[in-house]
């Protein structure tokens, strides 16, 4: 059969895309099913589990290729399981799965009942497990089957009156209801349950610069926003094979391991791993014949940085990449070793793609890409009106009808809980997303920072991103995240936090020719003055750097050395008069 995706979008002679649906649609029963009724024996998912993983020595089966017919009949086993036990249409329903196979069928099983899905990592503490199930009134928990985590879980859910069903998946974990085998005797049929695209399917929880994680769910129109993210981006193929690096758990696994790859027509490839090692992630690429490729830059640096490609990206037409911005020197070493040019993209948790390099267009080593189709995002500067071509501004969204975008009214958290969602960033005309850019003559945008990481030192403003493209570049850095650090005179200076590569010393003639490299290439003020080393940096579990926490320790540290001067020079720590 043709892919489905010419089904629900059109384009505008102006160049706007249009998605639409009934109001009816329902991914699983709409896209999942239909395929497995018309194609039933249709690659849909090829699952390969690494030795890394703590359940790889409970298992026999370490390798699954599921066909649609598979995840038709599955999820509806699951949908069948879930409803006996107590779980139905509105009902929220936490996923700690990392990559096991069972994810796909479980979350499909919650979109037939109507149910809301929060998928998060495995790596969350007791009191974010708490924070989650107690602010989302989470009723049931789906986990992995390892019992360290299970126990973390369980004791949390303990503290959470609405949670009442613990299940989990994989291996057998005391205190809880094993779904992939306690599914076999569900009926393979059901009636299907009636829900509205505009009703809630998933709930994500994004980290800002402050304060708790923030609510943001997304509706059942959101599968259909990533058409262009993986036709207009991923540039998926039909009977092809794409892998998106990303652990169920973030927004990322939306973008790239379900929704828009299966409505055009590609296959999924979950590489499940606990432990990251490029050489067998290689190994699995070449095995399966992996035909197109989305990682994070930290992934693409890693492979560049220490010439592992081999013959990986053989079968590779198309890589891309997203979560932060790349750097040049990485985007144009990769191609010297591949051919292949890397396609960034940019969005947030509350959408799908907002700009990148799309197919048709030429590629820009380091830009952003072009605003996407379906939302013609804006560059606007404090007055709120467009910049001009070289000015940075923040990038906008226009309210359009018809456009999923999480956090509006009636999508979203209702206004009476704007404090807890990212509603607070819509005006009364955009969706203001807190980064900066600039456009060029050409419409590329390129990337300056984050709002909140923007550095102004002595009256000039710094991006962080600016500096860092100009670090990766020497040959003896392996990463580096800059940031700025509180001084009295300046404000702020910079501050260069530094991985080095194998080989290097981390010394003061390391730390001068570090600065004096970047005076080399821009202005001397964007230079560190202060260079700091480390083993790792520290980065969210789906490898983008964490900015704001080496902000925090900075800023603890001279929270610290201040108070210690304080007392070092206050009077009570002098001698007390004699009285006279």
């Amino acid at each position: 059969m043709k892919p489905l995706y010419k089904e629900f979008f059109s384009v505008a002679e102006n160049g706007e895309m249009t998605v639409s649906a009934p109001e009816s649609f329902n991914y699983a029963y709409d896209v999942v099913d239909r395929i497995a009724s018309e194609d039933p024996d249709r690659r849909a998912l090829v699952w390969v589990q690494d030795e890394s993983c703590p359940l790889y020595e409970k298992t026999e089966c370490h390798e699954r290729v599921l066909t649609f017919s598979d995840l038709s009949r599955l999820s509806t086993q699951a949908a069948n399981y879930f409803a006996q036990n107590g779980i139905g249409k509105g009902d929220r329903v936490l996923l700690l799965m990392k990559r096991h196979y069972t994810y796909w069928y479980v979350l499909l099983a919650l979109h037939k009942l109507g149910a809301v899905a929060l998928p998060a990592t495995y790596m969350l503490n007791h009191d974010d497990l708490v924070y989650r199930m107690e602010k989302t009134a989470i009723r049931a928990v789906v986990c992995i089957g390892e019992q360290a985590l299970c126990d973390k879980v369980a004791e949390a859910a303990s503290e959470c009156l609405g949670v009442r069903r613990l299940f989990c998946v994989g291996a057998d974990c005391v205190g809880y209801h094993r779904i992939d085998t306690e599914i076999a005797g569900c009926p393979t049929v059901m009636d299907r349950v009636p829900t509205q695209k505009e009703d809630p399917i998933l709930l994500y929880f994004t980290s800002g610069t402050t304060g708790r994680p923030k609510i943001v769910m997304q509706d059942g129109t959101y599968p259909l926003g990533h058409l262009q993210t993986a036709l207009l981006w991923h540039n998926v193929q039909d009977g092809g094979l794409h892998l998106s690096v990303a652990d169920t758990g973030w927004a990322k696994a939306s973008w790239g391991k379900i929704y828009g790859q299966w409505l055009c027509g590609s296959a999924i490839m979950a590489y499940d791993y606990d432990v990251f090692s490029a050489v067998r992630m290689l190994e699995v690429m070449k095995k399966y014949h992996v035909t197109t490729f989305c990682a994070p830059p930290t992934i693409y640096r890693f492979f560049v940085k220490n010439r592992l490609l081999g013959n990986g990206f053989a079968d590779v037409s198309y890589a891309t990449t997203a979560g932060e911005a790349i750097n040049r020197t990485i985007v144009e070493e990769f191609k010297e070793l591949t051919g292949l040019d890397i396609h960034a993209g940019y969005g947030q948790t509350e959408s799908v793609l907002l700009v990148g390099d799309l197919i048709g267009e030429k590629t820009r080593p380091g830009a952003m890409g072009k605003p996407s189709p379906l939302y013609r995002p804006l560059i606007v500067g404090e007055d709120g009106k467009e910049t001009e071509v070289g000015v940075p501004g923040e990038i906008v969204i226009r309210r359009r009808e018809g456009v999923t975008l999480a956090c509006e009214t009636g999508i979203c958290i209702p206004p009476s809980s704007a404090s807890d969602s990212g509603s607070a960033a819509w005006d009364s005309d955009f969706y203001h997303t807190g980064d900066i850019a600039w456009r060029d003559e050409d419409g590329y945008f390129w990337f300056v920072g984050r709002m909140d990481d923007m550095i102004k030192s002595s009256g000039y403003r710094i991006s962080p991103f600016e500096v860092e493209s100009v670090l990766i570049r020497h040959p003896a850095v392996m990463e580096c995240a800059v940031t700025g650090v509180p001084d009295e005179q300046r404000g702020f200076v910079v501050k260069a936090t530094v991985v080095l590569r194998e080989g290097y010393l981390p010394d003061r003639k390391m730390t001068n020719q570090l600065r004096e490299f970047v005076k080399s290439k821009t202005a001397d003020y964007k230079a560190p003055r202060i260079v700091s080393y480390v083993d790792r940096l520290p980065k969210t579990f789906s490898g983008k750097i964490r900015h704001v926490e080496i902000r925090e320790r900075d800023y603890a540290a001279a929270q610290a050395a201040s108070e210690k001067a304080a007392e070092q020079s206050s009077p009570q720590s002098e001698e007390a008069p004699k009285e006279t």
